[in-house]
């Protein structure tokens, strides 16, 4: 995914978030309209317009979930991250929620890295 240039980046974003919204007027379980919100945060994360809108989704959802632990966790990463790409402290994989430490490198769980996978390919099929 590192491969991507931000204009790819920025369409990979937009089909996750694409997803996530077509999950959620579905109505579907909660922890589906997570990964798709987790995996646009994993793309998103470097550029600090798509990581705010992310952390901004995903305090939506856990206000509308009463997850008052998440909501917490995403004020804070909201907060901080300005900071953090100021100081380019960003760490990789990471998930944006607030079940992960906010400074944690990782591998995106399976679930999250196949959407990922999948909204990629079409960036890289010849037109």
């Amino acid at each position: 995914m590192d491969t991507l240039s931000l204009p790819e980046r920025r369409i990979v974003y937009a089909r996750l978030v694409r997803g996530y919204a077509d999950t959620a007027s579905q109505g579907r379980q909660l922890e589906t309209q997570w990964t798709w919100l987790m995996a646009a945060h994993v793309v998103g994360q470097h550029d600090a317009g798509m990581h705010l809108d992310s952390h901004r989704r995903m305090l939506a959802l856990a206000q509308q979930a009463k997850d008052w632990k998440e909501v917490a966790g995403q004020v804070v990463r909201i907060a901080l991250l300005p900071l953090g790409h100021l100081l380019r402290r960003i760490p990789m994989g990471n998930i944006g929620r607030a079940t992960v430490p906010i400074t944690r490198e990782m591998q995106p769980p399976e679930t999250v890295q196949v959407l990922i996978d999948w909204a990629t390919l079409a960036t890289k099929l010849p037109k």
